[in-house]
């Protein structure tokens, strides 16, 4: 009698589309696209389900009749423009961050973490969707600093509430820390940092502190800092950031060489 593989030897299995996501060929949506219309071959066979199990480690998969291998890692970091969505298409037809990479001769990329419309400065895109998880895990990955302009001018008293957090729509949120960087007669620029990353956290956790956000700028991820690149331009991650950014991942996994 054969012996089923061990957990150990066993290859897993995914959707199609997926698969294709994670060599960093597409998005997974446009990936779907792909499929459906009969575009992408496994093992010499068309395949139209999007949801087909696939072994990336194993099946020979194919584009337009073109082999496809994983994609070379790459890693560009953008000054994010306030206006701008963070997705690939959006259903309102507003202007996405894509708009500041048409013409770059880049391959597919997808955006590491979010900026929200009204948010602006560094955000990473990637083709490894395995390190931008490790990058964007909100219990392993790197602290978020944000220069933020209130309608207010906190004391010290505030700026610890900010860090102690507050019950914000049935979540706690806070700061990893909050300080003072500037302040004019009735607004004030303070830095805060983050140590994980929810859904416009900054701004909820203000507002429950009864101040107004006028400005947030991502000024830097971990050590990356934004420095001097321009709005709306973008440059490629260097090996010493990047492995300077691998090295305040907390998870024991490997980054890229």
């Amino acid at each position: 009698m054969r012996r089923a593989p061990s957990k150990a030897t066993q290859v897993p299995c995914h959707g199609l589309a997926r698969v294709l996501s994670k060599l960093g060929v597409c998005s997974r949506s446009q990936a779907e696209v792909l499929v459906r219309s009969g575009r992408v071959s496994v093992n010499g066979r068309v395949v139209t389900d999007p949801e087909s199990p696939t072994r990336r480690e194993r099946d020979r998969l194919a584009v337009d009749g073109a082999a496809l291998a994983r994609a070379e890692p790459l890693h560009v970091m953008l000054n994010k423009p306030r206006g701008l969505v963070t997705s690939v298409d959006d259903e309102r037809g507003r202007d996405t961050v894509y708009a500041c990479l048409r013409d770059a001769g880049l391959p597919w990329l997808a955006p590491v973490g979010r900026l929200d419309k009204a948010s602006e400065g560094l955000l990473l895109f990637s083709n490894d969707p395995e390190w931008a998880a490790r990058i964007t895990d909100p219990d392993t990955g790197p602290s978020k600093t944000y220069h933020v302009k209130v309608g207010a001018i906190p004391d010290a008293a505030l700026l610890a509430r900010i860090e102690a957090g507050a019950d914000c729509d049935g979540g706690w949120l806070r700061a990893r820390s909050a300080r003072l960087l500037r302040a004019g007669q009735r607004n004030a620029w303070l830095e805060i940092v983050l140590d994980e990353g929810r859904n416009r956290q900054i701004r909820r956790l203000l507002a429950a502190c009864d101040m107004g956000v006028l400005r947030l700028v991502r000024v830097a991820i971990g050590d990356l800092a934004l420095g001097d690149l321009g709005k709306g331009q973008w440059r490629h991650v260097t090996d010493d950031e990047l492995a300077s950014l691998c090295g305040q991942v907390t998870r024991a996994t490997a980054c890229p060489d």
